[in-house]
């Protein structure tokens, strides 16, 4: 036989945390030492299968496609120890053929669904039988099914379980396995196979069990391993692998195995019969389901009636007219413009067989929209096809906003076509669950994704094994930038202090070492957020199968290589916007039933007008404080201004927005080359801000087809010379056989256009996401409670963001009512007040830990049997298991039960009393037992102060700081009053800027200084690179939170005067300007003083603050007996406030003055500032 040697027994990365061999790596090393194929056999999982067969195949290095599996003692069903055994042994496994790779396949799903114990996806010889044809098996490594035998030297066991295999696999596809990595025990077990070998007839081979590629990658691989243990490099009493798991070459592995005769021959031999081929075409649609029309009528015949009937419906009601006027035709020619483009659309489509996917597309979409679950307009190009919109998968027309087809599919570069769907983010799991059901459970599958070591993350991983402490590990992590995509070695050479660092430390340059071959490995599995597959057939008939972290089914290809085998794959996308959007439709559904956000006028000047105001915080991708300035200084006219606007405001493309303003306002006038040019891109004042326009540049200037121009537009953007130069070519030649445009300006327009495509952005995403941003800012500038509420309702477990959309409410001037048990719904909801004005009303399900399912517990017991009339009654009604001690807790420190008129701290005092008394009550009732109570049909126990007269202890309110302190955790907001309340005449005053009106600054001028006043809620001291201190401050006042850097020669001085410690009130001057990394306002601050309350009242007088909303003459009559029960001289001042900051202040009657006491103060608690 040859020299040569293939190994076949090799660990890639996708045995994750066990394994430094990268598929292109492994690939190259086999073809520089010559050898023919190579084997992937990673532990228990096929997830390497399809990138090493590429890389394999296309390195012209046969691909030996196998796993080493986990075999169960027993059967894989007996999830439980078996004395004397282990819990699992190994076997390699190869594929010889297409029915092996198809059972191996089958075989390792199996494992993954059925046979998981205590993480190994285990098999057992029931199924190794059931799936044996087409296989190849090796005995095992040292933890193979025969090796376990012979660990304890029980030689007939070892004996007989190689014939149980032989007899599996048969005689000429079983062989004994050689592994020698130098361990003693290993040379004792393959003298016993060689002697098996002589005895029963059958061939060694010789394996290496590799996990490293060279030998120096030992140390590396030994990190992994501690990463994934979690433990020490230190650590003893840890898993570790020999130095010589690496891929040896041929010399040797032969010199090795001298003594075993045929065992490296055989090698060759295996790889010889392994010839598994896979059909791999991304564009084939073999493999989707096909749809079966309800008619019974052939297929693509379906699929045009479809088309052609929704054309009729999507243009009906003057749609026609109306996008006839825009193109500046008749509504004739309009039509055959519309029939002539369905038509060419529907052809290509047939002709590359995917009408499968569209009509499969179609009515999952339509089920959606059938049970109200929202769907976003479309996404991607997909809204470029008149096909998807006469549907219903789209909901943009695409001539009105001149979308291209071929921008979606491209008849002259096949592709399969990709939609991308936005539903609901908390409905869509019902979509995927309606799919499954339609084409079976079997049929359909989430998509693995990968974590990996990233450049940051692998810095802090390295760390911890090699015990260097955190803090150090995290000032060098914190020196990578932050951003995707970022490797350690770019970084290392272009930052002179990581160098410094790295080269002056022996630690380090340790770490570093190790950091960079690890970087980029598999750290772990994952499920792709929104994307399933969909076959013809059960997947496990084409791809391995695994589960995910909640046990779904998920493929072991990823999203590349799911494409490649050419199934049908759909990203199922949960986008939060949809929600908010159908949250504040169905609010406003209550009072207009016929309202339809798809309906509503594009043109609506309440809503343009409060983008040029920049008020656009709740409004899709408007947000930024970047983007606010630039929707303020654009001016919106029309839905197609933000379109461009969401194009526009990206990285390269930001560059020419003044330039488009200055045109657009008049200001300067641009100079086309060509008048067609202007033709092209008029609309966009000048700027080619989409890639449409660079196809349709192609096409009028160069005679481009539309394909073909997408075909250039694809060249330009990947700016490969060669290709360029090829393009120019057919471009200048283009301009001159269509429109006799000499070569010289013929060049300065490719440039021009080239120039152009790196920035160019889809128009029918942009089209289809502007959509939502206007429908967003529609809803807020029209209905703003309504869509304040869906808003709120969907950020219920981020207080902070509850917090800031809040503070948004009180500056729209509408008031948000706290939470109360009787009144509350599950989410944020309208609620009309004693004014007759609308309100929002706090959702139950928003407080912190009170649990989402416990209060729609209560909420159904109260609107079954009437609202609640104590805490008791609260108690009693509702089951203990599901309405605990801490949640009771979490919604009396909240204020949801102050309408019971008990002070929050004597309730929260009783609770437990409370708990055990509800408890008692409902196990006797559960065992039959019926109190004199309840039989009088008593609703509840009265509280604990009526049942027990003068002996329940008298508890004093909490103070107001503790109750507003509760309120801002729970809550994310304060509701009964602020802790800036006696500051609130200072910050109020125009001495000082407003934190929620950060975006009305001007940031231009980089040298001015805003002064601001507030409290301080948290601060993080913290060290320049430089060793220089400095601070962050978290400040707030009456409309919003921001953080602010002081730097050292501010930062010091303050915190020696004691000013920088949570909840002291301060005033400073700060610069604000935009950054222009992360797109927000930063603040640098300096000058930090104390800042001082104002003396208000005559002679300290009382204060007693009312709430218009929450408070009724009931309160002003308890307010009047408690003053009256201590007169005194001491004035009382009634300060009357709004949910929304506003609040007016009168002095009481002469008559109502009073004497300041403990006990006038407890009176007061409730009221009281």
């Amino acid at each position: 036989m040859s020299d040569s040697f293939v190994h076949l027994h090799v660990h890639t990365e996708y045995s994750t945390l066990d394994s430094t061999v990268r598929t292109k790596e492994l690939v190259a090393r086999a073809k520089e030492l010559n050898m023919p194929a190579v084997a992937m056999t990673d532990h228990g999982n096929l997830y390497a299968a399809i990138e090493f067969y590429q890389n394999a195949t296309g390195a012209g290095i046969k691909p030996i496609l196998g796993c080493e599996v986990y075999v169960a003692p027993a059967s894989l069903h007996d999830k439980k120890e078996v004395p004397g055994r282990k819990d699992s042994t190994h076997l390699t496994l190869l594929a010889k053929n297409e029915t092996g790779w198809k059972n191996l396949v089958k075989l390792v799903s199996v494992g993954h669904l059925e046979g998981d114990y205590l993480g190994e996806p285990r098999v057992d010889r029931e199924h190794l039988a059931k799936f044996a044809e087409g296989l190849i098996c090796l005995s095992g490594c040292i933890n193979g099914s025969v090796n376990e035998w012979l660990h304890k030297n029980d030689i007939e066991s070892a004996r007989q379980e190689i014939i149980t295999l032989r007899d599996i696999f048969g005689a000429d596809d079983f062989y004994l396995e050689l592994n020698d990595q130098g361990l003693e025990i290993q040379q004792s077990i393959n003298t016993q196979l060689k002697a098996f070998s002589e005895e029963l007839g059958l061939k060694m081979v010789a394996t290496n069990d590799v996990h490293f590629l060279h030998k120096d990658d030992a140390e590396a691989q030994d990190v992994l391993i501690c990463i994934g243990q979690g433990r020490l490099l230190l650590d003893e009493n840890r898993k570790s692998y020999p130095v010589d798991h690496y891929f040896k070459t041929p010399e040797e592995m032969r010199t090795l195995y001298a003594d075993f005769p045929g065992a490296c021959d055989n090698t060759l031999e295996i790889a010889n019969k392994c010839n598994v081929e896979l059909v791999l075409d991304p564009t084939s649609s073999e493999k989707y389901p096909q749809f079966e029309s309800p008619d019974g009528s052939p297929r693509e015949e379906y699929f045009r009636k479809v088309c052609f009937e929704g054309l009729e419906k999507r243009y009906a009601n003057g749609k026609l007219e109306e996008v006839a006027k825009i193109q500046n035709i008749t509504p004739e020619e309009m039509q055959k413009v519309l029939d002539e483009r369905l038509d060419y659309e529907i052809g290509t489509i047939n002709e590359l067989g995917f009408a499968s996917y569209f009509l499969i597309t179609a009515d999952f979409i339509q089920w959606g929209r059938d049970n109200d679950i929202p769907v976003g307009p479309g996404r991607g190009s997909a809204a470029g096809s008149l096909v998807a919109y006469t549907m219903g998968i789209t909901d943009i027309c695409p001539m009105r906003f001149g979308l291209l087809f071929e921008r979606f599919l491209n008849p002259e570069r096949v592709s399969p076509p990709d939609v991308d769907i936005d539903f609901c983010q908390t409905r869509r799991v019902e979509v995927i669950e309606y799919v499954r059901q339609k084409y079976g459970e079997r049929s359909v599958s989430h998509i693995i994704t990968y974590g990996t070591l990233g450049a940051k993350s692998v810095i802090r991983d390295v760390s911890r094994v090699m015990g260097i402490s955190y803090g150090d590990a995290d000032m060098l992590a914190k020196m990578i930038e932050a951003k995707p995509g970022v490797k350690l070695q770019k970084e290392y050479d272009e930052k002179e202090e990581l160098r410094d660092i790295i080269q002056n430390s022996g630690t380090w340059q340790e770490l570093w070492n190790y950091a960079i071959k690890l970087e980029g490995l598999n750290r772990n599995t994952g499920v792709h957020a929104a994307g399933v597959v969909i076959g013809d057939r059960a997947l496990d008939e084409h791809c391995a199968l695994t589960r995910g972290n909640e046990g779904e089914v998920v493929t072991q290809c990823d999203m590349g290589a799911i494409t490649e085998l050419g199934l049908l794959k759909m990203d199922f996308l949960g986008l939060k916007n949809m929600t908010v959007i159908q949250d504040a439709v169905n609010h406003i559904r209550k009072h207009t039933p016929d309202f339809d956000i798809n309906n509503v006028s594009l043109e609506d000047g309440p809503a343009l007008a409060l983008l040029n105001r920049g008020e656009t915080m709740g409004v899709f991708q408007l947000e930024s404080g970047g983007m606010v300035e630039t929707c303020k200084k654009y001016g919106i006219e029309k839905i197609e201004d933000i379109i461009d606007l969401l194009a526009l405001y990206r990285p390269g493309a930001m560059q020419f927005i003044d330039q488009m303003i200055e045109v657009k306002k008049g200001i300067t006038k641009v100079q086309y080359e060509h008048p067609m040019l202007e033709t092209i891109c008029g609309d966009t004042y000048g700027v080619m801000i989409y890639q449409e326009q660079v196809q349709n540049a192609a096409k009028m200037l160069a005679g481009y087809s539309l394909g073909g121009a997408d075909l250039l537009r694809r060249a330009m953007g990947k700016k490969d010379p060669s290709k360029m130069a090829k393009e120019r070519v057919n471009f200048v030649n283009g301009c001159k056989e269509t429109n006799n445009i000499e070569e010289s300006l013929a060049n300065k327009l490719f440039d021009k256009i080239e120039m152009f495509a790196g920035y160019g952005f889809n128009k029918s995403h942009s089209a289809c996401y502007g959509h939502i941003s206007y429908w967003t800012a529609y809803l807020k500038a029209n209905f703003p409670v309504e869509f304040m509420s869906g808003l709120l309702s969907n950020e219920l477990n981020n207080t902070d963001k509850i917090g800031i959309f809040i503070n948004e409410c009180h500056r729209m001037d509408i008031e948000v009512l706290p939470p109360n048990i009787n009144k509350s719904q599950l989410k944020f909801a309208p609620e009309k007040i004693p004014s007759g004005k609308m309100a929002i009303r706090y959702g139950l399900a928003a407080i912190k830990n009170v649990g989402e399912g416990a209060m729609r517990t209560a909420i159904a017991e109260r609107e079954k049997n009437g609202e609640f009339s104590s805490l008791d009654d609260f108690s009693n009604r509702l089951d203990s298991k599901s309405v605990n001690k801490r949640i009771l807790e979490n919604l009396v420190k909240a204020g949801a039960l102050d309408w019971t008129g008990e002070s929050r701290a004597a309730m929260f005092h009783r609770i437990e009393q409370v708990v055990a008394s509800a408890s008692s009550a409902q196990r006797d009732r559960a065992q039959g037992q019926v109190s004199l109570f309840d039989t009088m049909d008593f609703a509840g126990a009265a509280p604990a102060q009526e049942q027990q007269g003068g002996d329940t202890p008298e508890i004093d309110e909490w103070s107001k700081d503790e109750r507003l302190a509760n309120e801002k955790e729970l809550l994310g907001c304060y509701t009964s009053g602020h802790p800036l309340d006696k500051y609130r005449d200072v910050i109020d005053s125009d001495r000082f800027e407003k934190i929620g009106l950060l975006d009305e600054l001007d940031t231009k001028d980089k040298r001015a200084r805003y002064p601001f006043a507030g409290m301080i809620r948290h601060v993080e001291h913290k060290v320049t690179r430089k060793g220089k201190p400095f601070g962050v401050l978290y400040i707030e006042d009456f409309t919003g939170d921001c953080e602010v850097v002081c730097w050292s020669e501010s930062y010091m001085p303050a915190r020696e005067a004691g000013l920088l410690m949570s909840g002291n009130v301060i005033r400073l001057k700060a610069n604000v300007q935009v950054d222009e990394r992360t797109e927000t306002l930063r603040l640098t601050g300096s000058e930090i003083k104390e800042l001082k309350a104002r003396k208000r009242g005559k002679n300290g007088a009382v204060q007693v603050t009312l709430w218009v909303a929450r408070h009724s003459e009931n309160d002003l009559m308890s307010i009047r007996k408690v003053l009256q029960e201590h007169p005194g001289d001491t004035p009382v001042e009634i300060h009357l406030q709004s949910g929304t900051g506003k609040r007016a202040t009168i002095e009481a009657s002469e008559k109502l003055r009073v004497k300041k006491c403990a006990a006038l103060e407890r009176g007061l608690a409730e009221w009281s500032e």
